[in-house]
């Protein structure tokens, strides 16, 4: 596919309140649009930028606006090197553009540490555009059939996770477990006074989750294998040594909770390269395993689990660490950044091909959009197939029926709205 034009958009989506991790807050997220046109076909990608999550120490250089317009300065860097190039296919096109937004975004912010994970959220909307495209000119029409994979079975329902940040109210809590939530992805390693210490954030996280574990232990459900729901604890690299996470899983364990933590996920920095094989929870990878490298390195290291973001750190980035993960019989599971219904479909169809991981006996997916935008019901309209009943989850599951399986979730039809953003 050769690539004859390109454009670029964005808008800003507020947030109903500061969302919480990593020790900082956001208050919105830049929402891009860019489209590629080859002699045949034309394609729109989307992507969410979360700068937070995919570089702290460029939020905290920058800050929530700068640092969002780095990102998106990049992606439309990265987006023009494409005019007249040609690739046989996303993989191509993805190794590619990675070294020249890499040296671009090191220009541009005037540093030279910036992670991997940085560059390939800029690069998503990019790398989805592209696959829809290289979707088209070889006559694919579902994405099994463009992505290659398979699986021995398909999931008919995947149990919605919820987040739980450090502002979520016990109120909120007790709601979503009462609507029928199973799985609850819980932020731990808060900064409460803003002042690094990390003693105050081990009393906090023990405090909040005794809090949490209070509630949630007066429910049942019957897709976790203990029949209570589970958590899926979120630190984002913010414990320092094992021996300040054993602290907290020893206490964990002593208010009955351990045994209810199916997934610990990056408890430390990714230079931290602690092994984490005796640790008596599944640890899991996500922002540290930017490539199949990281990924490798991480699994070595004791990782059991790894968090899948095709609408993070692309697609084609995804499919590579997950090819590599199944041959080492590493679960995998698809984790949210916060995005739209639309890019949300992208999760749902990879998460539809994944085993269940153990503990739970149907498969998942992070979607927390709705707890989080201020016009999350707006955005809704904006999904091509905006009404159909597995565009969102009804008691906490989603529903995969023929449909969703006939139209892939939608995501070879036309959003107006972001279809207009381009070129309105």
């Amino acid at each position: 596919m050769r690539i004859i034009d390109a454009d670029i958009a964005y808008e800003i989506k507020e947030l109903k309140a500061p969302f919480g991790f990593k020790g900082s807050d956001l208050t919105g997220l830049w929402q891009t649009v860019v489209s590629l046109r080859s002699e045949t076909h034309s394609a729109l990608g989307l992507g969410v930028q979360s700068v937070l999550w995919s570089d702290s120490g460029i939020f905290a250089e920058l800050g929530e606006k700068n640092g969002n317009r780095l990102m998106y300065e990049v992606t439309r860097f990265a987006l023009y090197q494409l005019y007249n190039e040609s690739f046989e296919n996303p993989f191509t096109l993805l190794d590619f553009l990675i070294p020249k937004a890499m040296d671009f975004a090191r220009q541009l912010a005037g540093r030279e540490n910036i992670k991997l994970t940085f560059i390939l959220n800029a690069l998503v909307p990019i790398d989805l555009a592209a696959w829809i495209l290289f979707a088209k000119e070889n006559h694919l029409e579902n994405f099994q059939a463009m992505t290659g994979i398979h699986c021995g079975k398909y999931q008919n329902k995947l149990a919605n996770i919820p987040l739980i940040t450090y502002h979520t109210g016990l109120e909120e809590i007790d709601r979503l477990a009462r609507a029928g939530y199973s799985l609850f992805k819980i932020k731990i390693g808060a900064d409460p006074e803003r002042d690094g210490d990390l003693d105050k954030m081990l009393e906090w996280d023990q405090n909040r989750l005794s809090e949490i574990h209070q509630i949630l232990s007066c429910y049942e459900t019957p897709y976790s294998a203990c029949g209570k729901p589970v958590y899926y604890l979120d630190a984002n690299g913010r414990y320092d040594t094992k021996d300040r996470l054993k602290m907290f899983l020893d206490y964990a364990d002593k208010i009955g909770a351990l045994e209810r933590i199916l997934i610990l996920e990056e408890p430390f920095a990714e230079e931290n390269q602690l092994d984490v094989s005796d640790l008596p929870v599944c640890i899991a990878a996500d922002e540290s395993a930017h490539s199949c490298k990281e990924a490798i390195s991480r699994i070595e290291l004791g990782y059991r689990a790894i968090a899948l973001k095709p609408i993070a750190k692309t697609l084609s980035m995804t499919l590579k660490i997950l090819e590599y993960a199944q041959q080492r019989g590493i679960s995998c599971f698809c984790a949210d950044l916060t995005v739209n219904p639309v890019m949300a479909e992208w999760n749902k169809n990879l998460a539809a091909c994944l085993e269940p991981i153990p503990g739970m006996k149907i498969g998942m997916m992070e979607s927390n959009g709705s707890q989080n935008y201020k016009d999350w019901d707006q955005m809704l309209t904006y999904h091509p197939l905006y009404g159909h009943s597995f565009v969102s989850s009804q008691n906490g599951i989603y529903l995969l029926d023929d449909e969703f399986y006939q139209t892939s979730g939608g995501i070879f039809m036309t959003s107006n709205h972001y279809t207009q953003m381009i070129f309105g």
